[in-house]
């Protein structure tokens, strides 16, 4: 029995305890919160198809390294860094759109404000602007106008203002009525607000590569969701066919809407935060809407 105990003693003497400290379980912890959001991202995004040719790719690669096939490690090694640079062009979209949301943090926009974010007040819609923009949806709805109508929010728009023709002028019903008559000069393309402000017309925007869209919708809902995938705006869009009043808002598109619900969207637009838009879920949770709409 002594010898036991005497062989369990050694065998826990034997055994190493690091000296854990309060930072080095910090240092778990953020590496643990950064992995997590790192696995969340790659799921639910489109680059989890990327990652499945990497992993498969890496797989192959590990296979070659137990059956010492030279021949392949030897090119691997010598394009590692082609292909480290060929994965960060495959996940460029991804990559950009992870910065840009982790920039609209509410820690990034409290302590990091400068230039266009300094005054995030003055870019929110004021009430005026949300009773013109419903007046106008409700107005090119009753005509079956076609209409794209972006509001920047915190994300700058910059890029595609500097596509279309400046205007620089308040928020009216009857402007934007005006811009979106058939056959004027700028009817087409989207007309993109920033801080109360009509700033373009005919803008240019990035269009939806999601195959998840229906087959019903045209260029102008695919434009609206496109630009929601980049950047945090609200896009309100009036289709030309059925005059039906849509929102494409953060990768998402809302259709059905009446003036009471647009109305309740855009006065989430006055402030930072990241509410989704009420309304009839048509991407994402496609299925799960269409059965709700039968039953």
């Amino acid at each position: 029995m002594a010898n036991i105990w005497t062989n369990i003693r050694s065998l826990i003497t034997d055994l190493y305890f690091p000296n854990i400290t309060w930072t080095d379980i910090l240092d778990i912890l953020i590496i643990a919160y950064v992995l997590y959001h790192v696995l969340d991202w790659i799921q639910t995004s489109r680059a989890h198809t990327v990652a499945r040719g990497v992993l498969v790719i890496g797989a192959f690669l590990v296979l070659a390294v137990v059956f010492r096939f030279n021949t392949i490690l030897w090119i691997a090694k010598n394009l590692l860094n082609v292909i480290l640079i060929a994965i960060i062009i495959l996940f460029q979209p991804e990559l950009r759109r992870a910065l840009d949301e982790l920039g609209r943090k509410s820690f990034s926009l409290k302590w990091l404000k400068f230039g266009e974010y300094k005054d995030l007040d003055v870019r929110s819609l004021s009430d005026k602007s949300i009773y013109e923009l419903v007046k106008t949806a409700s107005h090119l709805s009753k005509d079956k106008t076609g209409a794209l109508i972006v509001i920047e929010h915190i994300t700058p728009l910059g890029e595609y203002i500097d596509t279309g023709i400046s205007v620089d002028a308040l928020i009216s019903e009857q402007l934007l009525v005006n811009i979106f008559e058939k056959n004027t000069p700028l009817h087409d393309g989207a007309v993109i607000i920033r801080a109360n402000r009509v700033v373009a017309a005919t803008c240019y925007l990035p269009l939806t590569d999601s195959m998840e869209i229906g087959k019903e919708l045209g260029t102008r809902h695919r434009a609206g969701l496109g630009i929601s995938e980049v950047t945090d705006s609200m896009t309100i869009i009036v289709s030309e066919e059925t005059g039906g009043i849509s929102v494409a808002h953060k990768g998402e598109l809302y259709r059905d809407l009446d003036e009471d619900s647009l109305r309740k969207q855009l006065i989430k637009m006055q402030t930072l935060k990241d509410d989704k838009p009420s309304g009839t879920k048509v991407l994402r949770r496609r299925r799960a809407t269409d059965e709700k709409e039968q039953a």
